[in-house]
């Protein structure tokens, strides 16, 4: 068994992984096995390094007090050696060149101790990479401490208290020098700022292009091809009076039965109406997470006053006896006016990001046209101070869905000369309309969802948001109004139950998360325990998120489920809505699990280490 350098609790110089810095830590442990020491930072991050990447703090000190080689007196000492030629030579001007020599030993010099300096006093760069569920508050579910947010990124280089103090203690220049050393620092730190933002972009862009996700380009080419004829497929299933395979593919209605220029009006006046509603200057304003360029977008939170006041709107409306029924009535018209609208923003939104500056386009673009087009090639694409993606990820659809919800509600009582609406109508109206209004309470926590950080405005949030959401999520409301399902009390008291636990799990995992990251310090949380990681954040691994890697993913699941037993078990079709999620929710907690494995590293093993499970308990 080799024999081991250093001990336990003896205080070192560890490399920081990825770089030439060497920084004092602490030896916690040491595995015979691998080999590795595991040391911990001034700054409590614990990592595990080979015995070649440290070195005792003796070889530091000696290079800056010990021989007379490498002493900073004597590199800077260029006064003594003028007056030991003044005092050998002839008094005047020495010769030309030794005056060069001099020069370029002093530069030579200069240069050296600048690279010991920064060797010593440097602390590692941290990009503020963002970390969702695919509906509204889906994220990489690791929670973490200590998220302070970076006020610019022209601050890379933080001197600490210590290495001032050793600046200070070694200055042996004359403050001539300091100014000098102190103006090449200033113009350095320029040229580095300049070209960071765009170096970072490139690195970025060029590890996307390594892993594209969706199966690559083929992968999304056959998605936006395929999404929208599957959800036509969808509704025309369920208009029929016995859905099978044997009755597949339904009868396809005509083109220009589809296509009407008047429901397209509405769809946009729809839009534009809820445009204006996001434009009140109404609700708090809050900073997002910031952006690879140090800049943090404001946002304004009045998502549930324009639920408050579309409510208001159609209430008004049905009181002075408008009847909601033509949008039953043009329900295909509407989806194929949704998909052609989502595509002309999708269009519009890739033309204007081929003029976007490069640190305003998303981590995740590739490079590609067609996969750009599908994932989003700018991040944040304003129109002043309208953020589309924003504005589009929880008002138009989400809204929507719970319009289309009451429609369905109505039409049922219609069609079967109903007086109220059927129990199994209730609950599925009941259930969606809870978790809609949560998430617009709640509106803060999409601006850390990876639809937000990560991915940027494209053809897939476009169509998600705008199309798939209230034409999907709505699907076990349209599917009772064509085969009503009788729900008895002890039934119905059974899916309530099941509803409430996966909305507790959903909600309290949620809030813990946002309350960690808000204010780690709260006394309230700190029984919670963490893990602590490279880039100085914290993961939380107790509470909820002891429990599963993902708890809110479980909560999420339970109530799909939830919102879907009141159909009954005749047929499959209401429970595509839960087959669907299951597949999405493996596939986000993918994404994330690679996400986290490679901003995290050693802290991401331990922590799923400790939290084995990721979604179900001893499951998956």
């Amino acid at each position: 068994m080799p024999s081991r350098k250093f001990a336990d609790g003896e205080v070192v110089r560890g490399r920081w992984p990825g770089s030439s810095l060497y920084y004092e830590v602490e030896i916690l442990s040491h595995n015979s096995n691998s080999q590795l020491y595991t040391v911990k930072y001034k700054d409590g991050t614990e990592l595990e390094l080979k015995e070649s990447d440290m070195k005792p703090l003796t070889s530091f000190r000696q290079r800056k007090s010990g021989s007379t080689s490498s002493s900073p007196s004597r590199r800077r000492g260029s006064r003594s050696r003028s007056r030991s030629r003044s005092r050998s030579g002839s008094p005047g001007r020495p010769p030309k060149s030794t005056r060069r020599s001099a020069s370029a030993s002093y530069q030579a010099d200069i240069k050296e101790m600048r690279k010991e300096v920064l060797e010593v006093k440097l602390t590692p760069l941290v990009l503020p990479f963002g970390n969702s569920i695919k509906r509204y508050n889906g994220e990489p579910e690791h929670t973490e401490r200590n998220d302070i947010p970076h006020k610019n990124t022209q601050e890379k280089f933080h001197l600490s208290e210590e290495s001032s103090y050793i600046s200070a203690q070694y200055s042996l220049c004359p403050r001539r020098e300091e100014t000098k050393l102190k103006d090449i620092d200033s113009m350095e730190e320029k040229i580095v700022t300049r070209a960071s933002p765009s170096l970072r972009t490139f690195e970025v862009t060029a590890a996307q292009k390594k892993d594209l996700e969706f199966g690559g380009v083929p992968g999304v080419f056959l998605i936006m091809l395929g999404l929208p004829a599957f959800l036509f497929l969808l509704l025309l299933m369920c208009r029929q009076m016995e859905p099978s395979l044997l009755n597949f593919p339904p009868p396809l209605p005509a083109l220009n039965e589809l296509w009407e220029t008047r429901v397209f009006g509405v769809y946009f006046l729809w839009f534009f109406v809820q445009a204006l509603f996001y434009l009140l200057p109404i609700g708090k304003v809050v900073e997002g997470t910031p952006l690879t360029n140090g800049r943090r977008l404001k946002y304004r939170l009045n998502g549930f006053y324009a639920f408050i006041l579309t409510s208001s709107v159609i209430g008004a409306s049905l009181f002075r006896g408008v009847t909601l029924f033509y949008v039953y009535d043009h329900f295909l018209q509407l989806a194929l006016a949704a998909i052609v609208f989502s595509v002309l923003l999708s269009v519009y939104l890739y033309a204007r990001a081929l003029r976007a500056p490069r640190d305003e386009l998303s981590p995740a673009s590739s490079g590609n046209t067609i996969y750009d087009f599908f994932i989003g090639r700018e991040l944040n694409p304003r129109i002043g101070n309208f953020d589309l993606k924003y504005f589009c990820e929880l008002r138009p659809g989400l809204i929507g869905w719970v319009v289309i919800n009451l429609v369905m509600l109505l039409t049922e009582m219609e069609a079967h000369s109903r007086a109220t609406p059927s129990l199994a109508m209730i609950l599925v109206n009941s259930f969606q309309l809870l978790y809609v209004v949560d998430a617009l309470w709640n509106e803060e926590a999409v601006l850390t969802t990876m639809d937000i950080t990560q991915d940027g405005f494209g053809f897939m949030l476009a169509f998600g948001d705008l199309v798939w959401v209230p034409f999907i999520y709505s699907f076990q409301a349209y599917y009772l109004v064509h085969h009503p399902n009788e729900v008895s009390w002890p039934v119905a008291s059974l899916i309530i139950a099941l509803k409430l636990c996966g909305y507790v799990i959903f909600r309290c995992a949620n809030s813990q998360k946002n309350a960690f990251r808000k204010n780690p310090s709260d006394p309230k949380l700190a029984h919670l325990k963490v893990i602590h990681t490279s880039t100085g954040k914290n993961l939380l691994v107790s509470g909820w998120w002891g429990f599963v890697r993902h708890p809110n993913y479980l909560g999420d699941l339970i109530m799909a489920l939830a919102w879907s037993l009141p159909c009954g078990f005749n047929h499959i079709l209401p429970y595509f809505y839960v087959i669907y999620f299951t597949v999405l929710i493996v596939h986000r907690e993918a994404r994330d699990e690679r996400q986290c494995k490679k901003k995290y590293g050693v802290a991401w093993e331990k922590y799923c280490q400790r939290v084995p499970y990721r979604i179900v308990p001893y499951v998956y």
